[in-house]
């Protein structure tokens, strides 16, 4: 064997005993990293996207957290935001696990977070609808055109989104054409009193507001159902692995009737009797995707 030969061969083990060694090296990091992830976290920490403060998130939401933590096996964290868009920076910076949001407000956690869809919670008879006073001559949305319409509070799908949309289709412009004011569950009274012309909200709503309010039905009438809105839904953060995530779904769907129970339990959750929980689909928002175009707010969910 010449000696240029006998290099070339010593070269070529000490190559391929680096690369099997690279290899063995990656394949052990890839492994620790699978096994890191796979772990089940000592805690997850839970927020509401329209539940400010911490006594509001434990009324509405403290026995659907105690039944979620005893499915599970594993603690949750309460944690109250500031508003409904605040979730994404905490979701994005791993200080947010899961949340519970409304179709508008789970196109921004997606958006800006790439919040994981998990579960939906589809609402029984979830549409928005126009509410004007009995005696009143509105009879269809475009006699809005000069109106004040109460709506529930921007960025709500059911009581500001969807309800704007609709008015457009009627031709009519959300700048100049009618005033809108977010009265939350005040829009009823403001109607009742004269303040306002008109009342965007959802028809589930509609009679637990009636009725924590003090208002009657006989006093107004509905003038338009707009089509059903997408599900509310629990997302996650993208840093949790995709196992537990799977996991998750699988154990909230399973137990579905005990997680709608413990949530109904709150006044504020009454509009969630008779729901039922779904796989959620990224696809399932387009439509709300396809409003924020419409009303001209596409670039508040980028």
């Amino acid at each position: 064997m010449s000696k240029n030969t006998a290099m070339k061969r010593r070269n070529l083990i000490k190559y391929s005993f680096l690369f099997i060694t690279g290899c063995t090296a990656s394949t052990s990091a890839i492994n620790n990293g699978s096994e890191q992830s796979s772990k089940l976290p000592k805690a997850l920490k839970f927020a509401v996207t329209d539940v400010t403060g911490i006594e509001d998130l434990k009324r509405d939401f403290g026995e659907f957290c105690t039944v979620l933590e005893a499915i599970l096996g594993i603690k949750i964290e309460l944690f109250p935001v500031e508003n409904p868009t605040a979730a994404a920076p905490a979701l994005l910076s791993g200080n947010l696990d899961i949340a519970f949001a409304g179709p508008s407000e789970y196109l921004i956690l997606h958006s800006r977070a790439k919040a994981v869809p998990v579960v939906g919670v589809k609402r029984k008879n979830y549409h928005p609808i126009f509410v004007v006073r009995a005696d009143s001559n509105i009879k269809t949305l475009d006699q809005l055109k000069g109106k004040t319409i109460a709506m529930r509070k921007i960025g709500s799908t059911s009581g500001h989104i969807a309800p704007t949309s609709l008015l457009i289709e009627a031709g009519l412009d959300p700048k100049t054409d009618f005033k809108t004011v977010m009265l939350d569950n005040k829009g009823g009274k403001a109607l009742k009193t004269g303040e306002v012309d008109a009342w965007a909200l959802s028809s589930d709503r509609y009679k637990n507001v009636l009725e924590s309010e003090g208002l009657l039905d006989t006093d107004f009438k509905i003038i338009l159902k707009g089509p059903e809105l997408p599900s509310d839904v629990f997302v996650v953060s993208n840093q949790l692995a995709s196992s537990f995530v799977e996991n998750l779904r699988s154990q909230m769907l399973k137990n579905q009737d005990k997680l709608i129970q413990s949530m109904v339990t709150a006044q504020a959750n009454r509009k969630y009797v008779g729901s039922q929980m779904t796989i959620a689909n990224d696809a399932d928002y387009n439509m709300i995707r396809e409003v924020y175009q419409k009303i001209g707010q596409d670039s508040f969910l980028k």
